[in-house]
């Protein structure tokens, strides 16, 4: 039994997808995927589901890199999804900084929002998988279902939670995707 093809899940880029870096990932060369999540996404397609990414990319505010270079490793990292034999239905992100208050830097919703509107579809219930606790938030505001992986900054952000009770735990995203392959209806 498989998904639904119109299940929606959304991901989290740096700390999930690839490596992530305090330095931020200013270049297509320092795009490097983290082991297992290629074969994830790919997977995640053969279960029926419609794979977005939601990511806030502040380094552009920060004058780090620029849209065209940000363009650039989204290329990357979409040639290497599909290599691997899976797709990304859309790369979503916000190029603002903390400070600049905008409706699309999680954890506000802006972007989730953005992804809706995109598929037509609601995130309501759907799988939010990421690594920090902004994160887990703009899951919750959209009452999508907070996944929260420990690679990346996900061991800093578990040790932090009070609780865990409204959230899954995994090791990575490719263990998230094998529970969902062991019990498809999650």
């Amino acid at each position: 039994m498989s998904a639904t093809p119109n299940r929606l899940i959304v991901l989290d880029r740096d700390g999930v997808i690839n490596e992530d870096s305090y330095d931020y990932i200013r270049s297509p060369d320092e795009w490097i995927p983290l082991p297992g999540s290629l074969a994830a996404i790919a997977a995640l397609g053969r279960l029926g589901y419609r794979v977005y990414v939601a990511t806030n990319q502040s380094g552009i505010a920060r004058g780090l890199y620029t849209h065209d270079t940000l363009n650039e490793i989204h290329d990357k990292m979409l040639a290497a999804v599909r290599e691997a034999g899976g797709d990304l239905e859309g790369i979503f992100y916000c190029p603002h900084g903390p400070e600049d208050d905008c409706d699309c830097r999680k954890p506000q919703p802006g972007l989730l929002h953005r992804i809706e509107q995109a598929s037509g579809l609601s995130l309501a219930g759907c799988p939010y998988v990421g690594d920090k606790l902004a994160d887990l938030e703009v899951a919750r505001a959209v009452d999508a279902r907070p996944i929260l992986v420990r690679t990346g900054y996900g061991e800093q952000t578990l040790a932090a939670l009070s609780s865990t009770a409204d959230i899954e735990v995994f090791a990575d995203l490719a263990a998230y995707v094998e529970s969902l392959v062991e019990s498809p209806a999650g």
